[in-house]
Parts: C-alpha cells; structure tokens; sequence
C-alpha cells in the first residue's frame, strides 16, 4: 500500500541560516521527501557554522515514522555542519506534544535548540549562537 504525503513545508536559505516552514504534520511520506530537500540545500552550505531556524504552524505531531526520519535529517545536517536549531510553534493545541517530539529528537542528536513562541526572538538568538561559534572558531584559528 502506498500512502501519499500529508503536511507541506517551504526551505529557504538566508546567509548562515536554514529557514523552513511546516504546515501541517509530517507522514513518513513527507519527511523523505523533506530529507531529500534538505540535502540538495544544504550541499551549498558548506564551511561555516550554520543553524535552522523552523517554524511549525498548526498541529505538528510527527508520526513515528516521521520522527525517526527526521532524527536522521538532524543527524545529517550536523554531519554537514549545523550546530543549532531555534524552533517556533504557532497556532498548535498539541504545543506541549510537539515539544516533547522535538526535545527528544533533538536530544538524542546532541544538538543546540530551544523552542519559541516568537519567530523574531528565536531568529535572534540563533544569530548570536552562530555568531559566537564563528568568534570562538576565528580565535582558534589565530592561536
């Protein structure tokens, strides 16, 4: 049985920072395709340090099946040098299971995050995390 995709997102990429918008949530069916985007995108990303910045509208809940894959997204976006995820929810009555989801996900991957009510708040502080990863590295690279 073949099953269809279910939710939608946009990618785009602003200077260091990988911006994506999910409507919707992910089927295992959607979260490939997802992946497979991601790695077209993030092939022009290489060098410095890079964050995403993700913004879930509506009810987001991934299945398991969705989840796993987007564990392995994480892991290669890491693999290809992200270091922080900033993550906005709005408009979601499952904010609370979309959290646990993403922290576990996240967790698991050892990476940087917090979530955010406020797409603004979270742009910022992923801006200064880069920036101050790309200080201590330009340091590192004097000393």
């Amino acid at each position: 049985m073949q099953h269809s995709a279910h939710g939608s997102y946009i990618i785009e990429q602003q200077s260091n920072i990988l911006l994506v918008d999910v409507q919707e949530p992910f089927n295992d069916v959607t979260a490939e395709n997802y992946h497979q985007d991601i790695k077209q995108l993030i092939e022009k990303m290489t060098g410095e340090p890079w964050g995403s910045l993700i913004t879930f509208r509506g009810s987001s809940v991934f299945t398991p099946d969705a989840e796993q894959q987007l564990r392995e997204t994480t892991q290669y976006r890491q693999e290809k040098g992200m270091i922080a995820i900033a993550v906005v929810i709005l408009n979601s009555a499952y904010a609370d299971m979309q959290q646990m989801q993403l922290q576990r996900i996240y967790h698991d991957c050892q990476i940087e995050f917090h979530v955010f009510s406020d797409s603004e708040i979270a742009a910022d502080w992923l801006n200064d995390f880069i920036e101050q990863a790309n200080s201590l590295k330009n340091k590192q690279r004097k000393a």
